[in-house]
């Protein structure tokens, strides 16, 4: 099964795709794990993506599809996989048709004001990356990481003003994919509104309808 996961932040597509990709036993993927993990098994293209961040530039569409390519390459990749934050643009989308078409797009329909509630209330950890939310679903220690005890964060990019910022930049750049897809004919939609287990239980039985 090979899916792709579409929706702004805060919508829970990477909390649902994790818990979605350890049921079926397939990779979830995100272009943010990618670029750590090349940069820290210092690869050509890990190196190039780290000069990029380094200097405070944005990493150009081919450099992350060739990271992408790159990952879907390994083994574990072989069954399946569910993408998290790839592709972003169309170039991306029409790079990544050209060697690994899915066979799902799950977009998580989801009212902005909803997405700036959540985001605000997020807390991450940066020991595991566990993320956690105050109002939704709270740590069972206040601040404190369930899976490894490590002091939560409130991310500056989940600021109300930079939510905003975030959502603005999602609808301009990557919603249109939602089109696209859509003339494909691969394109579903959940609604992401919903508690989380709810949301689950459809990518669940869409994944598992393939």
């Amino acid at each position: 099964m090979k899916l792709i996961f579409l929706g702004p932040p805060g919508a829970g597509k990477g909390t649902v795709s994790v818990k979605a990709a350890l049921t079926f036993g397939v990779p979830h993927i995100s272009t943010g794990d990618i670029f750590r993990d090349a940069i820290r098994h210092g690869t050509e293209l890990g190196h190039a993506v780290k000069d990029l961040i380094d200097a405070g530039q944005l990493v150009p569409d081919e450099l992350t599809v060739d990271l992408v390519r790159e990952r879907l390459d390994e083994p574990d990749a072989a069954r399946g996989w569910m993408l998290d934050g790839f592709p972003r643009t169309i170039p991306q989308a029409e790079a990544l048709d050209a060697f690994r078409p899915e066979d799902r797009v799950i977009d998580f329909a989801i009212d902005d004001a909803i997405v700036i509630a959540r985001l605000s209330g997020r807390r991450v950890c940066p020991r595991c990356g566990a993320s956690f939310n105050v109002v939704s679903m709270p740590p069972k220690e206040e601040g404190r990481c369930d899976a490894c005890g490590g002091k939560l964060e409130t991310r500056v990019d989940d600021r109300e003003e930079s939510v905003r910022s975030r959502i603005e930049v999602y609808r301009e750049r990557t919603a249109p994919l939602i089109g696209y897809y859509e003339r494909k004919g691969t394109l579903v939609r959940v609604d992401a509104d919903r508690p989380a287990p709810l949301v689950l239980a459809d990518v669940l039985a869409l994944a598992g309808s393939l």
